[in-house]
């Protein structure tokens, strides 16, 4: 099998050829460091033990866990006995092209923006599945290990249907009991994210956006919050947080400038802001992570 197509310069691991997506099962004997990555990452348990740690806390980990993280954030294992994960890795833009209709399907929305957001996840979100939903994810990711060799160009659409069926099954995992009720978000919603996620520089207000998308504010931030679970400003703060994380590591302006850059003028509010999502300072976050070299764990048998 080929070399997975992600490094880690310092703490940050990200794609380096471009790649859509990545499936790959991997041993944690013991521990693995702390480190973040440029990609929404999926981790599912298939065998042994250990203890997941990220801004969110400290989570026991055993076969049947999968845990979903947002690009920036930054975790760690502990305390593993064998510990074999699947994990899947995949671009953001992913989201903004291939798979932006997700937006419009409860299942996957929950999963890819409204869960990871919910209040004291900070970009995190963990599902149990039980032993037929684990079955199937795992099926979906071993066929997506299976096409990394193959040229991206003739398998595009391979591999964008594999991740999507695994996402699928993972939200219906996640989504539980509850799924047959949740109404499909309005229009305006997908809009508005689309929208912040595309001009994060600007100096956004309500009152602006709901006039981009000719609304009254109110009825936005009811929609908004209806469909996502926070207001939209809430919302273009945590994409905000994500995208700064990413220029801490790998750009080397200054921290006030990357402020500038993410839409943030003000340094106090953007370290307020950056520490609410990282439980850690920028600062902090980039020393720790600029400066922690990681190699990848070991391909599992």
């Amino acid at each position: 099998m080929d070399a997975p197509p992600v490094v880690d310069t310092s703490g940050l691991v990200y794609f380096t050829d471009g790649s859509l997506a990545y499936a790959g099962r991997h041993l944690h004997e013991s521990a693995y460091p702390a480190h973040t990555h440029s990609f929404i990452e999926v981790a599912v348990v298939v065998d042994g033990v250990g203890t997941h740690r990220s801004p969110a806390g400290r989570t026991r980990l055993a076969a049947g866990d999968a845990i979903l993280l947002r690009p920036g954030v930054w975790h760690e294992y502990e305390d593993c006995t064998d510990l074999v994960l699947y994990n899947c890795c995949f671009s953001p833009g992913l989201l903004q092209r291939e798979l932006a209709w997700a937006r419009e399907n409860p299942l996957l929305a929950h999963l890819l923006w409204i869960g990871p957001y919910a209040t004291g996840q900070r970009g995190m979100m963990s599902v149990r599945l039980d032993g037929t939903s684990a079955a199937e994810c795992v099926d979906h990711l071993r066929a997506l290990e299976e096409l990394r060799p193959c040229a991206a160009e003739a398998y595009q659409g391979d591999v964008v249907g594999r991740l999507t069926l695994f996402l699928s099954s993972l939200a219906r995992a996640a989504a539980g009991s509850v799924r047959s009720a949740t109404p499909p978000p309005h229009p305006a919603v997908g809009q508005a994210m689309r929208l912040l996620e595309s001009r994060l520089a600007d100096p956004w207000t309500l009152a602006d956006l709901a006039h981009e998308l000719h609304m009254v504010p109110g009825s936005l931030v009811r929609l908004f919050k209806s469909a996502v679970g926070l207001p939209p400003m809430a919302y273009l703060a945590q994409q905000r947080a994500e995208v700064a994380a990413a220029m801490l590591i790998r750009d080397d302006r200054a921290i006030s400038q990357i402020a500038q850059a993410v839409g943030w003028p003000d340094p106090n509010y953007f370290a307020r802001r950056f520490k609410a999502h990282f439980g850690l300072s920028a600062s902090t976050y980039r020393e720790r992570f600029r400066d922690t070299p990681i190699t990848l764990p070991p391909a599992a048998p």
